[in-house]
């Protein structure tokens, strides 16, 4: 299956210190990829890369073969891509509603219409909280405004950056459904997520890092079952990394 995004020996640098070390990876179209490490891999890097928030010392980033390195953000929703942030960062002074237009603005009024009700439906407290403000929300609904803002463009590739940090286990469930859901649509996802085991058991594919380099690669639910990883990550025994 051909590659939605191919990531080809990926440098990342910060002043003098060097986040990630030549990396390459691919995400097959329709796929579910994720990305996991301890906090300061170089995870996050990578996702803001691609969305052209951090550019590249070196490195080639593609998607569906156009090259996207050194491209600018404000040309990735045209491309159809779509970036849900570590942190959220939703819209602190709109309402629900407009913030949802403003992921939709590229949408007609009524085809925004169709899929703002469709967000509603998957997010159903959220058309409950339909006209207050973002910054009130709490984290878990905050979350699912900035997952449901990012969907609303039906992305073909979705990077969701630490989606169930912070989040009560039911919220944590109702965003993991929301991902598993999503292969019926054949999004594109690259899923950056601390919950190793879920994001495994979730992933078609995935790669681990660790200091800037991938350590280990395979099919999710064989590296869930890993020893290396189950110590590592999911606090089981076994040899570390």
């Amino acid at each position: 299956m051909s590659p939605a995004l191919l990531i080809t020996d990926l440098v990342l640098a910060y002043g003098g210190v060097t986040a990630v070390k030549g990396i390459s990876l691919d995400v097959p179209a329709g796929r579910t990829v994720c990305l996991i490490g301890a906090n300061g891999a170089g995870k996050t890097s990578v996702m803001r890369a691609i969305s052209g928030l951090v550019k590249a010392k070196t490195g080639s980033i593609s998607y569906f073969g156009e090259e996207l390195t050194g491209s600018h953000p404000a040309g990735m929703a045209a491309r159809g891509i779509a970036h849900v942030p570590e942190g959220r960062e939703t819209f602190q002074r709109l309402t629900v509603e407009e913030s949802l237009r403003m992921g939709g603005f590229r949408l007609s009024g009524v085809e925004f219409a169709r899929r703002r009700d469709a967000m509603y439906d998957t997010f159903p407290r959220l058309r409950e909280r339909r006209t207050q403000v973002s910054g009130l929300l709490s984290g878990g609904e905050q979350q699912m405004l900035a997952m449901a803002r990012a969907l609303i463009s039906s992305p073909k590739l979705l990077l969701l950056d630490e989606p169930s940090m912070g989040l009560a286990p039911n919220i944590v469930d109702e965003v993991f459904k929301v991902i598993a859901d999503l292969r019926k649509t054949d999004t594109t996802v690259l899923l950056v997520e601390q919950n190793a085991l879920r994001a495994l058991e979730l992933a078609d594919y995935a790669y681990v890092m660790e200091t800037g380099s991938i350590v280990m690669e395979g099919e999710g639910r064989q590296l869930a079952n890993d020893p290396r990883i189950t110590t590592a990550y999911l606090g089981g025994e076994g040899d570390y990394l």
